[in-house]
């Protein structure tokens, strides 16, 4: 079921704004200039391989463990297989990273600046230092409160999150919100829906995050349960206001 994606009004960047919509994916993009068409393309591009891929191969979107493919499959299907593979997921926990990357990258052929949202799933490659707000849900005691601030240096990266008390993520644990930090929005994604299923208690959080340190790619994780905050890596909180893009829980496609 769609959810309402209000953390898009939060946004507060000087870029050409737009949305682009193909089937269940929905993605909204600023960069230096409109490139609707383009980016349609890609989506729609994407969607065609992995459904020609999953009309011969119906476990691999169905799959909750990792899948093994061969070395014949599409460049998205090997991709998104080694990102679920590398945390112990199944390769549906990687598609809105890896569409948010693979727009994303493609784009900054003509852009300086890219930010790609996917259901609160983002690749984002910047010129100048930003905040992105974390949204662990109504019922958070850090409701409104937190964001990442992050450097032009650490990008291109993707951030995406997990939840399991809000939003319509499939989450095996009941984190508020995982959140990971990767070059890779594809890792990003399937790490933070890995990580989200660990958390059941505030007692899994440093195992969690100890977890996150031997995974290659991930550079940082923010994990919110009730009312405690555990974190790791390349990250530093501040506080919400003013932020240049906001956090969700993610949304498939």
């Amino acid at each position: 079921m769609y959810q309402p994606r209000f953390y898009r009004e939060w946004i507060n960047r000087e870029l050409k704004k737009f949305n682009v919509a193909y089937r269940e994916t929905d993605l909204l993009v600023l960069a230096d200039q409109k490139r609707a068409e383009f980016c349609f393309n890609i989506v729609k591009g994407l969607r065609q391989v992995l459904d020609r891929y999953s009309v011969a191969h119906p476990f691999f979107l169905k799959s909750l463990v990792p899948v093994r493919v061969t070395a014949q499959a599409p460049l998205a299907v090997r991709q998104m297989a080694a990102s679920a593979a590398a945390v112990g997921v199944g390769p549906l926990a990687a598609v809105a990273g890896l569409f948010a990357e693979q727009v994303g990258r493609q784009l900054l052929n003509y852009s300086r600046e890219v930010i790609v949202e996917n259901g609160g799933d983002v690749f984002l490659s910047l010129e100048k230092d930003c905040k992105i707000a974390i949204f662990a849900g109504e019922n958070s005691p850090f409701q409104d409160q937190l964001a990442l601030k992050l450097s032009a240096a650490q990008t291109p990266l993707g951030i995406c999150t997990s939840s399991g008390t809000f939003g319509p993520s499939f989450s095996l644990g009941r984190a508020d919100a995982v959140t990971v930090l990767s070059p890779s929005a594809t890792l990003a994604d399937a790490a933070a829906t890995a990580a989200a299923n660990q958390i059941r208690v505030k007692g899994d959080i440093d195992r969690v995050l100890a977890w996150a340190q031997g995974v290659e790619g991930i550079t940082g994780i923010v994990v919110i349960k009730d009312d405690q905050i555990g974190l790791w890596g390349e990250v530093e909180l501040t506080g919400r206001q003013s932020s240049s893009l906001p956090r969700s829980g993610k949304e498939n496609g």
